[in-house]
Parts: structure tokens; sequence; C-alpha cells
């Protein structure tokens, strides 16, 4: 080959080099929304880093591939319709809805174009789906809250105290009142009294802790209304200086200094909704994708607790634990 023309090609060759590399499309940068009704710093933190977490296990990297945009509602549930206002306005590929049936329905309200993953009580009693298997519109996510786990709480804290006959519940009167019901039979089938102390707002759960220690009740249960989860701390300190027996719905209780809790177990099921939002990046639509119900439970005592209210907790029930908080 002549070596001018090599040269030239030569030259044509290297400058088609950048260019063809600044033809390349630019990656995709994913942008998911989330929104709870939770604070960041309570049990919320849990379950936004397990879903990150459940990201990263399948490639996603903050800042690279993906953006997520959070909005935390610390407990106010007024405040959410705003908040999920706010993330359709930011023109997301999905949302993912924490915190209970209220955070749900504020997010459907918001957006019916905008794929939503959601993870929340009882998706069909809520109304927020009419169909498990076929959830159809932009919805799909996890159902967590069987009817029957309030029924097997409120068991446990008997088998727990065999002595109790009067529990005070405290109660978000937003709660589903399926709810409420299926917790009165079980508390007859038991001999159980009930008394329900109701806290809408988080200012409120003072006023109905309060009312708590004026019934002088041999225990308490506390719902798994994600208002209280929100408020853990000051839960758990009240019912430690009241001496008080508690079944929580939530793990981070009992975890937390609380007597025991019997709940599934939320950090897992937030991983696997990442599952979810990855599988509708890829082009899946929310309607095609059936609403998971969880099954597996734990029982979480802490033993600590239970020496310091002057309990013995019978062996058989600690071999049944999942775990055993020393």
């Amino acid at each position: 080959m002549d070596r001018r023309a090599f040269l030239a090609g030569t030259g044509a060759a290297l400058l088609a080099v950048p260019l063809a590399a600044e033809a390349q499309p630019a990656a995709k940068v994913w942008r998911i929304g989330y929104v709870t009704s939770q604070s960041a710093a309570s049990a919320g933190r849990v379950s936004f880093d397990a879903f990150r977490q459940g990201l990263r296990d399948l490639g996603y990297v903050e800042g690279q591939n993906i953006v997520i945009e959070s909005r935390w509602a610390d407990g106010d549930y007024e405040r959410l319709p705003t908040l999920a206002k706010e993330l359709v306005s930011l023109n997301l590929d999905v949302i993912v809805s924490g915190g209970g049936d209220p955070t749900v329905r504020a997010v459907k309200a918001a957006t019916t174009t905008v794929p939503i993953v959601f993870i929340t009580g009882s998706a069909v009693a809520a109304g927020i789906v009419s169909n498990l298997a076929r959830p159809a519109g932009n919805l799909t996510g996890f159902e967590v809250l069987a009817e029957e786990l309030l029924g097997k709480q409120l068991a446990l804290l008997k088998e727990t105290l065999p002595k109790a006959v009067h529990v005070a519940v405290l109660w978000n009167p937003r709660t589903l009142e399926v709810r409420r019901k299926g917790l009165e039979i079980a508390a007859k089938a038991l001999r159980v009294t009930l008394r329900f102390l109701e806290a809408q707002h988080p200012g409120e759960i003072e006023t109905a802790l309060a009312a708590i220690a004026r019934e002088r009740s041999d225990a308490l249960y506390v719902s798994s209304d994600p208002m209280f989860a929100s408020e853990a701390g000051r839960i758990i300190r009240w019912t430690a200086r009241a001496r008080l027996p508690t079944m929580y719905s939530w793990r981070i209780f009992a975890e937390g200094g609380g007597l025991m809790s019997y709940s599934t177990d939320l950090a897992a099921i937030y991983r696997r909704a990442a599952t979810y939002v990855d599988k509708i990046l890829r082009g899946a639509k929310p309607a095609d994708l059936p609403v998971e119900q969880r099954t597996k439970y734990e029982l979480v005592i802490n033993l600590k607790t239970a020496r310091a209210l002057g309990l013995t907790i019978l062996p058989s029930l600690l071999q049944r634990a999942d775990e055993v908080i020393q």
C-alpha cells in the first residue's frame, strides 16, 4: 500500500473512534420514588435500607443507574396526599409505597399511569386491588397482614400471661374495622376483655397511654399501625416504666426492649419488593404481577425484658420462638 494512502486511512480511522464513541447513547438512569407514612428514624429506615439492598443485589447503583426520590410522612397521615403528588410530578419510572394502607391509597389517588409497587396490610380488604392474582391497573405489590395474625398475637400474649383477663389495645381508628372485629372474636374465644384506647395522630399517643395506665390492665397489645412503629422508642419506654407486659406487631419493638412481637419479616419483604421494581423497569406491567401474600411470621421474645417484669416464659414457648433476645 502507498505510504500516503496508509497514513490517510489511519488518520480517518483514528478520527472515527471518538465520533463512534460520542454517538453511543448514555446509559439509562431509572428514577424510583419511595414514599412511606413512617419516619426515617424508625422502622421506616430499616425497610428503606432493605429495599435499597435488594436493588444493589440486582445490580442497581444509586447515582449510576438509579436515582431514588424518598418522601417520609413521619407518622402524619395527613401529609401523604401532598407527598404522593410531589413524587408523581417528578416523572418517575416507578413508585414504591410503604407504610400501610393510607400510603397506598394516597399514591393510588395521585396517579393512574406511574407503576406502583406497594407493601401494605390487606390489599383487598382495604380496596386497593380487587384481585390478588390479577391486580389490574398500575398497582401490584405485597400483602403482609393475614387477618388471623391478630388472633394469634393475642393468643401468644395470653399464653405468656395465663391469668390475664383485661388487655388494653393501642389502636388507630383509621385501621380497617374488619381487623378490630377479628381481634374481638379472638378475645372472646380466649375469655379476655379488650379495652381499645385510640390514637389517630402521634400527638395523641401520650393521651392514649395515660388512659391505659388508669385502666390498670393486665397487659397491652400494640396494633400494627405504621404510626406506632414510628413512635416505637417512646412506646417501649412507657411500657417499661409502667411495667406492663406487651405484645407488639413489629419486630423492632422486641429488639428495642419490648417484651415480645409476632409479625412478618418486613425487611425481607422490602428486599423482595426490589425484584418487582426490577421486573417493571425491564418492561413488565404491574397488572401482570400477582400481589404476593406473606405467610411466614416470626415470634421474637425479649427474655431480658421478661426478667425485668418478673415474668417466667414457659420453655415450650421459648422453643417455638424464632429468636430469643437474652
